[in-house]
């Protein structure tokens, strides 16, 4: 069926007015679309597999599964790539989370922020991770409110928070910053700030500007921050081979404090699941207030 917009002449149909797949790619109010009820059961079932009952309880264990054959060698030969060639960030994911299952919310809609649900060591987590593959990892105003709203999830229900960092910054231009990409950033940066589950990330390849401070650095109170040798950490974005080397080398951020560790690719999964075991017992006490004031 087709309808008439007030204020255009043109009609539109109801699928692409308001229908499932506008609202999960273009508007990003659904999180997932599916193509049947049977479809849609098994999701449900599958997310809520992931859930506590409450934020008092402890997220919910399963029997400890491996990750999957060859993750080790996979990850070690994506650190030998340049830094700028993209690559498919889900396999990194799927090469971290036990058995390579996790959940994706929200593919269709700020694809150059990848958000899931998965599993270390049994335990569930909620993954946040820049794409490469999209906008090269940039984040924007979508991809900001999608983290945001994703982070505040996690922290209601008591999930962990694993953060895997790939980006250069963010989209700039003048339709980004009219549209309030700094407001946008900052509901992001507030969320991460805010939550008082575990947090834990790593830097693969660049983390550079206000992406680098936005991801789940160590000034926002992340708990365990980890990179891999071949990151770079800057609050500027490096200009030369030199600046990669000396000022954004990832032993410089560790010297300074910034880092936690540097870590071979290899040792991500069982870094993450140690750390991870380090934080089970985190609780984290707030001055009482009514609530914060996210810049929405």
């Amino acid at each position: 069926p087709l309808m008439a917009v007030e204020g255009e002449e043109a009609e539109i149909a109801f699928e692409e007015l308001g229908g499932a797949r506008t609202h999960s790619e273009q508007s990003g109010v659904a999180h997932l679309a599916v193509d049947d009820e049977l479809e849609c059961l098994e999701i449900v079932r599958r997310l809520l597999s992931y859930l506590p009952q409450n934020n008092l309880e402890e997220t919910p264990l399963r029997r400890r599964s491996e990750s999957l054959a060859g993750s080790e060698d996979r990850l070690s030969s994506l650190m030998t790539s340049h830094a700028e060639e993209p690559y498919d960030m889900r396999k990194v994911v799927g090469d971290v989370v036990d058995g390579g299952e996790f959940l994706e919310l929200t593919p269709g809609w700020a694809a150059n922020l990848i958000v899931g649900f998965g599993r270390l060591d049994g335990r569930a987590v909620g993954v946040v991770a820049n794409q490469p593959a999209h906008l090269d990892g940039r984040l924007d105003i979508a991809a900001s409110a999608k983290g945001a709203r994703f982070v505040r999830f996690c922290d209601a229900f008591n999930l962990p928070l694993v953060v895997l960092v790939d980006t250069p910054g963010f989209v700039g231009g003048k339709q980004q910053e009219h549209a309030g990409a700094v407001r946008a950033a900052a509901q992001l940066m507030y969320s991460l700030c805010e939550a008082t589950v575990p947090k834990l990330s790593v830097v693969l390849h660049r983390a550079h500007g206000e992406g680098y401070e936005v991801m789940c650095s160590k000034h926002i109170r992340a708990d365990f921050n980890f990179a891999w040798p071949t990151a770079e950490i800057t609050a500027g974005v490096p200009s030369t081979a030199l600046d990669r080397q000396d000022e954004a080398s990832p032993y410089a951020a560790a010297q300074d404090g910034h880092l936690d560790d540097v870590i071979e690719p290899a040792e991500t999964r069982s870094r993450l699941v140690a750390a991870l075991e380090a934080c089970a017992s985190k609780r984290e006490g707030r001055p009482p207030k009514k609530h914060g004031n996210i810049p929405l």
